[in-house]
Formats: structure tokens, sequence, C-alpha cells
């Protein structure tokens, strides 16, 4: 597969989206072809896991999440990774790392439901101090049950923290950039600056 694969990563509150849409647009702007994902998907199935969320809980969530991101793989990802595209992925087996073994569900058997995932081409993990991630929540106002106060945000960052090692592990490209006092344009600058493509210009004017 020629084209790269760029996943986006980190809690809830921090900018994801709005990142994923800048650096969409930097590259563009490069002569890029440029496609988003996100995780769940956006098929019937992946905005059934998404909902699922809520009640659905440890290995079941785990099993699912899985199942859609592995067809996500085989539906969307490869085959634009296969005619050049750059895919900008929101939320990929980062965020499973973290959020299902908040949920209770064993580190081994997370690898193991997800062996079959390629490895991202740039793993963008966004983060900022607790106070920023609450802040930032109460801000956009809806909060899943993994948010719901500041000691579930310490103990998502503390995860993320100790995910870093397994995924490098895996053969992962790990860029983490501390949101606290960045912009997304800033945020962009710095995933552009990480991307393994000698031709992007980082110094891309934003615009839409």
């Amino acid at each position: 597969m020629s084209g790269l694969l760029i996943t986006i990563d980190g809690p809830s509150g921090l900018g994801k989206s709005t990142t994923v849409a800048a650096t969409r647009r930097a590259l563009q702007a490069a002569g890029h072809t440029v496609h988003t994902a996100t995780g769940p998907s956006a098929t019937p199935f992946g905005q059934a896991v998404r909902e699922a969320a809520a009640t659905m809980h440890g290995r079941a969530l785990a099993l699912a999440v899985a199942a859609d991101r592995l067809h996500q793989l085989d539906t969307e990802i490869r085959p634009r990774r296969t005619v050049g595209d750059i895919v900008l992925c929101d939320r990929y087996l980062p965020s499973t790392l973290v959020l299902q073994r908040a949920d209770g569900v064993d580190l081994d058997f997370l690898l193991s439901i997800n062996t079959d995932a390629d490895v991202p081409d740039l793993s963008v993990i966004l983060t900022a101090d607790v106070d920023t991630v609450q802040r930032r929540l109460a801000h956009r106002g809806t909060r899943h049950r993994f948010e719901l106060d500041a000691a579930a945000t310490a103990r998502e960052l503390q995860l993320y923290n100790e995910a870093a090692p397994v995924l490098a592990e895996l053969g992962y490209r790990l860029h983490t950039v501390d949101t606290t006092h960045l912009t997304p344009e800033e945020i962009a600058q710095s995933m552009l600056e990480a991307v393994p493509i000698r031709t992007i210009n980082t110094k891309t004017p934003y615009g839409s």
C-alpha cells in the first residue's frame, strides 16, 4: 500500500476532529489526496457500536470495536491506501488499549483480537493536564461513561502512558502532542512535522 495511515488518539475534548480537519487541509494544499475516517466507523455497524458503548461493557464491547475496525480496514482504509491516499483516522488501537482497559478488559485479550490491525505510519497521541481535559469536556457539555470526573480523566491519561511502550513494541511510530496551550492549527503543524513524507511543505497555510 502506497498511501499512509495516520491515526489520532487521546481523551475526548482535546480537539481531535478539529485537528484532523486542519491536517487534512494542509496535506491537500501540499498536493496530497486525503481521506478521513473515524473509529468506530461511519457504517451502520460502527454507529451501532458507538451507541452501544453507553450500555455494553467489557469483552463484548471490545469484540464489537475490534470487529468494526477489521471491517473498516478491509472496506475503507486499505482500499484508500492502495490507491495512494493518505488516511487520517480519528481513534484507532491506542484508544482501545485505553478505553477498553478502563472497562476492565485484559491487555493480552485486546492485543489478541486486534492482531490483524494494520500498524499506522504515524500514531499521534493528543494529551493535556487533567484540569484542561475536564474544562474542555465541561465546555463541550456531553460526556460518556469514561469521562465522568477528574479521577476517570487521570486514569485515562495514565493508561495512554502505559500503552505507549506496548504500541512501540508493535512497531508504532508515536508522536505525542501536549495540547494544553496549543490551537488545533498548531497541533496539526506538529503532526505534519512528524509525518514521514519528505515532500510535505510544513509551512503550508491552513486556509480552507
